[in-house]
């Protein structure tokens, strides 16, 4: 299989916020590359096939940062 692709709306404020999005993702198993655009207020996430979009988005959650829009391979998900 291959990678999944995963982008989020998430709401940060300042430098601080997007530092936290980053950090948890870089400690998250399965993430091969991400990009957190405080400017844009997007998490574009790369992930291998075997890690779900639910944990992902579980994850950004727990930074405290609300999560206004999901996308998973360009489907609209639930966030």
């Amino acid at each position: 299989m291959s990678d999944h692709q995963y982008k989020f709306g998430v709401t940060m404020t300042c430098g601080g916020c997007s530092g936290a999005v980053e950090r948890v993702l870089k400690k998250l198993q399965g993430v091969k590359s991400f990009d957190v655009s405080l400017e844009t207020q997007t998490a574009t996430v790369t992930t291998e096939s075997d890690l779900p979009y639910d944990t992902v988005l579980a994850t950004i959650k727990k930074t405290g940062k609300t999560v206004t829009s999901g996308e998973a391979d360009g489907e609209t998900k639930e966030v």
